[in-house]
């Protein structure tokens, strides 16, 4: 419910359809978009993840999404997907950016195969927007919702991201591939210039766009 895969699709709209085979699998097709192969899991028929994964790779796609990686068997399939100069974009439920490390690991993911195939990471969640008819400053220029009419007595209209994102340079590899652990990971990456959500969050505080306390509840230790 963090906004995962409509930023997914957002992405493959950034792609050129008409010059690329983009293929995705998914559980269910949320959006339909044009000029993309979409194929939806059907437990019924035995379609998994995984299954349908092998089957798209012999239509010889440039791009391929898929939908949540849960288990190491659809894991593998994407990191060999990746390695052989396919582009793969799918979903990981983690808890920030650098954990999606110790999730594929877990999963029986080898780091070697990982470091190599890794680009980045992006974690999200949603806050809600501050109503623009009734947010009200502090004294410290604050914003803090009130509630009106426009707003349903609530304070907020409307939602909007903060994200964190983790780009895999040498540095993070090379933590990858010596299966360092996530705070490593996680200082290498701010060092690199990776903002945590709740930095991001702040940038929405400072601009009105949201209350503190909203992002404090999404970004929760």
């Amino acid at each position: 419910g963090s906004g995962k895969t409509t930023t997914l699709y957002a992405a493959l709209q950034q792609l050129d359809a008409a010059q690329l085979n983009i293929m995705t699998v998914e559980d269910p097709i949320e959006y339909e978009l044009a000029g993309i192969g979409q194929t939806q899991v059907n437990a019924k028929i035995d379609l998994s993840f995984a299954r349908a994964l092998r089957a798209l790779l012999r239509q010889d796609p440039d791009v391929i999404m898929i939908g949540e990686i849960r288990d190491f068997e659809t894991a593998q399939i994407a990191i060999q997907a990746s390695l052989t100069g396919h582009l793969v974009l799918a979903t990981l439920h983690t808890n920030d950016a650098p954990s999606a490390v110790t999730r594929l690991t877990d999963m029986g993911v080898e780091p070697f195969l990982l470091s190599s195939s890794l680009l980045g990471v992006l974690a999200q969640r949603l806050v809600r927007r501050l109503c623009p008819d009734c947010r009200r400053p502090d004294g410290e220029g604050r914003w803090h919702p009130v509630g009106c009419e426009h707003c349903s007595r609530t304070g907020y209209r409307g939602r909007t991201g903060i994200y964190e994102l983790l780009v895999a340079d040498d540095n993070i590899r090379a933590l990858v591939h010596n299966r360092a652990s996530e705070a490593e990971i996680a200082a290498a990456a701010m060092a690199n210039g990776m903002q945590p959500m709740r930095a991001d969050g702040q940038r929405l505080v400072e601009a009105g766009i949201t209350s503190l306390e909203e992002v404090l509840s999404a970004t929760r230790d």
